[in-house]
């Protein structure tokens, strides 16, 4: 599992995308586990951005925050405004506090991200319909995972509909997803020890082939690599 970055490890991973983090204008937290939210109090007190974060999934941060920040709740299934853009967060299923996926919507163009999920909903597969980029989590390959070094309770974890989605699970779901607006596909949040991308890159690419005149491109990002910045026109 990724320990998460601290507030420099992202200030440095914006550096090297090219990206200037006073562009920043607030820090969104889908859920409260280490590898999503080591960095965000040292981010939000240096860069003074407020900290979008649902009530229950800010009382389980357990010292990310110091009080020093400024906290601006949402809930779940209600969307609400930073700048241009408008969030839709959404419930997934995870063994966290009060997990959510997003979409992003700028005008007519619409954003999803669904990672830490066990299993696809159907609120899911509906939120992340009509996307024009999707980031999905492709976590683990369940071979890997059943003989690689996790103890038992941690595979059952991954594993169980509170986990984390396999490539063949990502993959089924962007098959049902693909429409003839959807850009571009980002697979994130792959386990270092039970998957590498090879296997994420093959199970993507069947299943986009399968897909009758199928345009849509993909990008898979393993932990520790930057990906590449994507632009979408209005």
């Amino acid at each position: 599992m990724d320990a998460g970055l601290s507030g420099q490890g992202i200030l440095s991973r914006f550096a090297a995308a090219g990206l200037s983090p006073e562009r920043l204008q607030a820090l969104v937290i889908s859920h409260e586990h280490r590898d999503h939210t080591l960095g965000v109090g040292v981010l939000a007190r240096r860069l003074k951005l407020p900290v979008y974060v649902t009530q229950r999934t800010h009382q389980a941060l357990n010292g990310c925050l110091n009080g020093g920040e400024e906290v601006v709740y949402f809930n779940s299934g209600e969307p609400f405004r930073i700048g241009d853009l408008t969030l839709a967060p959404f419930s997934v299923p995870h063994d966290a506090a009060d997990p959510v996926g997003f979409t992003i919507h700028y005008g007519s163009r619409k954003v999803a991200l669904a990672t830490d999920l066990g299993y696809v909903t159907h609120l899911v597969r509906e939120r992340l319909r009509g996307a024009d980029l999707i980031l999905l989590e492709s976590n683990y390959d369940p071979d890997l995972l059943q003989g690689g070094p996790y103890p038992w309770p941690l595979k059952k974890r991954v594993m169980s509909r509170q986990g984390h989605l396999s490539n063949k699970d990502a993959a089924a779901l962007l098959k049902e997803l693909v429409h003839p607006q959807l850009e571009h596909v980002i697979l994130g949040h792959l386990s270092k020890t039970n998957n590498y991308r090879e296997l994420v890159e093959a199970e993507t690419q069947a299943a986009l082939a399968s897909v009758r005149s199928c345009s849509t491109s993909f990008t898979v990002v393993p932990q520790g690599e930057i990906g590449p910045v994507f632009s979408l026109g209005e």
